[in-house]
């Protein structure tokens, strides 16, 4: 199975097709709003701006499996996401990350090892995988590495080239 294989819903309950993203590099990340770690909002918006029209797809996907800290309803992430940190990147469908209800997306993206060469369970909130324009994903970030981190920009830059 593929990335581009799997249903997803955007935030606003609308199927999406992820073959859309096919040839497009995409930086998945999985968001919460209540974390300390939710400033990365910014760099996300910052990062899919300076990139965006090179082909570069950020794409949120929010979690309530870590310390509940995404509570919220579809609406009120949207909400929050829009009118505090100004994000217009996608966003979709709440959904868990481990376990046994792991949405199918996150069954793919977490047999990918990080440079420490870990792979399995996503460790938080803001944890980033970089997919190539294949489908393949071609690079981890864990949760404390930036969006503006030199190495995943450079990441980032080197699948644009």
């Amino acid at each position: 199975m593929s990335i581009y294989d799997i249903d997803i819903r955007t935030l606003g309950g609308d199927p999406a097709d992820l073959r859309a993203w096919r040839g497009h590099p995409v930086l998945a990340v999985n968001v919460a709003s209540k974390c300390g770690l939710t400033p990365q909002y910014a760099q996300l918006e910052e990062l899919w701006r300076r990139f965006d029209d090179q082909g570069l797809i950020v794409a949120g996907f929010p979690c309530n499996q870590f310390g509940g800290q995404e509570p919220g309803t579809s609406g009120e992430i949207a909400q929050f996401c829009s009118a505090t940190y100004g994000v217009t990147f996608p966003l979709f469908e709440k959904m868990d990350v481990n376990g046994s209800d792991r949405h199918p997306l996150y069954g793919i993206l977490t047999e990918a090892a990080d440079d420490e060469g870990k792979a399995g369970d996503v460790a938080w909130n803001f944890e980033k995988f970089l997919i190539d324009g294949t489908g393949s994903v071609v690079a981890r970030f864990r949760p404390q590495v930036t969006p503006d981190d030199p190495a995943l920009v450079a990441a980032v830059e080197k699948l644009l080239a």
